[in-house]
């Protein structure tokens, strides 16, 4: 086995797009190597790692930190599309096209797996289990889209943060387990803002509201809910 080979601990390996495509560790470790196709690549905090329309050759999964996809507006104002946990693919139109229609940029420092577009193609034709994962994490990318453009277009500004914490707690759940509910949620208010269509001013003044109602505390990354339900009442669109 090549020596430090991330994946091989890797609490991502045997789930999701990593686990579809690696499979699961062998038991003869010696036959389990990271394979000639895959690299790695580290970026620092607001460092680009996809530039929008640029080639690129590689589809990404995101290791560890947080990274978010992003348009960049000519005004200067940026929409953040959505934010990348560990274990997710950047984006699954890289599977399919070599540019990308969105930038993408490290929140905090991160780790990041490159697999050469050709080869992912290649077992994406050829094994109906990847083919089935990597559709399945398409649907879910449009149905969060689809949610997403609903809580944009109709609902009020307490109503849209409500609901990207409860989005992002949902998530951070499914990876980690969660005591007290407290999530690190590595978010200035700047990123809050951009994600939901608001000011910071006007982020500043909706989370100031959530704690004195009890509802929150967000300070240094780390949120804290304090009153679940009546989050959910807030943020929930159904």
């Amino acid at each position: 086995m090549k020596s430090g080979w991330p994946c091989v601990t890797c609490p991502n390996r045997t789930s999701g797009f990593c686990g579809a495509l690696l499979g699961k560790p062998v038991e003869d470790a010696s036959s389990d190597e990271q394979p000639n196709w895959q690299h790695y690549r580290g970026a620092r905090a607001g460092e680009q790692v996809m530039v929008r329309n640029q080639p690129c050759e590689r589809v990404f999964v995101l290791c560890n930190g947080w990274a978010f996809r992003f348009f960049q507006l000519s005004n200067g104002r940026r929409q953040i599309l959505n934010f990348v946990l560990p274990g997710d693919l950047v984006s699954a139109v890289t599977v399919f096209e070599e540019r990308p229609h969105f930038s993408a940029q490290a929140l905090t420092e991160v780790r990041l797996s490159g697999f050469l577009r050709s080869e992912v193609q290649t077992r994406f034709a050829m094994n109906p289990g990847f083919s089935a994962t990597l559709a399945k994490s398409c649907v879910n990318t449009i149905n969060d889209a689809d949610e997403f453009i609903t809580a944009l277009g109709q609902r009020s500004a307490d109503e849209r943060i409500a609901y990207l914490f409860l989005h992002l707690m949902r998530r951070i759940a499914a990876r980690n387990v969660v005591r007290d509910q407290r999530y690190r949620v590595p978010l200035r208010q700047q990123h809050i803002a951009d994600a939901v269509g608001l000011t910071p001013v006007h982020v500043s003044r909706v989370l100031s509201q959530f704690r004195d109602r009890g509802l929150i505390e967000f300070s240094g990354g780390i949120l804290h809910v304090r009153d679940v339900p009546e989050l959910e009442r807030i943020g929930t669109l159904n």
